[in-house]
């Protein structure tokens, strides 16, 4: 079946509420310019729930629609100055990807929407915008994707020499000792690769951490080991 492409608000408008018409929720997932393994997950769990997919992206469509999207939304930019600041958090500025997803929802109407917990403050920062101004939409996570040697996928951290690899690979190393064994073994992974960490903090039951690695600044999360951190699991 053949993905339509629609460039245009009021037609992506129509679509989505012909599919309701019909009974088919709407499941959003929202992408940049590029899809690797990471946006492909997030496909395949928004296509698993009923309903049709619509894959949102940013000023250009795909080189190739990807398989499991019922409909591309090549999201028009706009100039307008409402900006959605979500509360402070680690990350230094999650406005501009909170307000342009919120611009998707409203634009969509979705029952569903589908982020990576690569970006778990962003994912968290969606969940709460929604919930607070009453949209309904649910937010659904879905687990990062790894490559073999532990590196989240993403188009960021695939802008990693090789040579700053090995460090990069040290993240991923650093979060699966810090779950299970407190955030000094994960600062104690990262120094010993030679890595200074922005931050390695726990949040929403989150094990964090940023790093530039060969000029290219990289953000990881892990769940934690709730018995390794006590004061989270009273």
């Amino acid at each position: 079946m053949s993905v339509e492409v629609v460039h245009d608000v009021e037609r992506m408008r129509m679509i989505s509420s012909a599919y309701r018409k019909l009974g088919k929720p709407v499941h959003v997932v929202p992408l940049g310019a590029g899809i690797h393994a990471g946006h492909l997950s997030m496909l395949h769990a928004a296509g698993r729930t009923p309903g049709a997919v619509v894959v949102a992206t940013v000023d250009a469509p795909l080189d190739t629609p990807p398989q499991g999207a019922d409909v591309v939304f090549v999201v028009p930019r706009v100039a307008g100055s409402t900006r959605v600041v979500p509360e402070p958090g680690l990350e230094p500025d999650l406005t501009a990807d909170l307000t342009h997803i919120l611009r998707v929802v409203n634009l969509v109407s979705p029952t569903g929407v589908f982020v990576g917990e690569k970006d778990y403050e962003l994912l968290k920062a969606l969940h709460v915008a929604c919930r607070d101004l009453g949209l309904a939409v649910r937010v659904f996570g879905v687990p990062t994707v790894r490559m073999p040697d532990g590196v989240a996928m993403s188009l960021r951290n695939a802008r990693v020499s090789p040579d700053a690899r090995p460090q990069a690979t040290a993240l991923s190393a650093a979060l699966t000792a810090g779950a299970h064994a407190g955030v000094d073994a994960a600062r104690a992974v990262l120094e010993a690769a030679g890595v200074e960490p922005e931050y390695v903090e726990v949040r929403d039951g989150r094990l964090m951490v940023a790093a530039n690695i060969g000029g290219v600044r990289l953000i990881d999360n892990a769940a934690i080991d709730p018995e390794q951190y006590p004061s989270l699991a009273d």
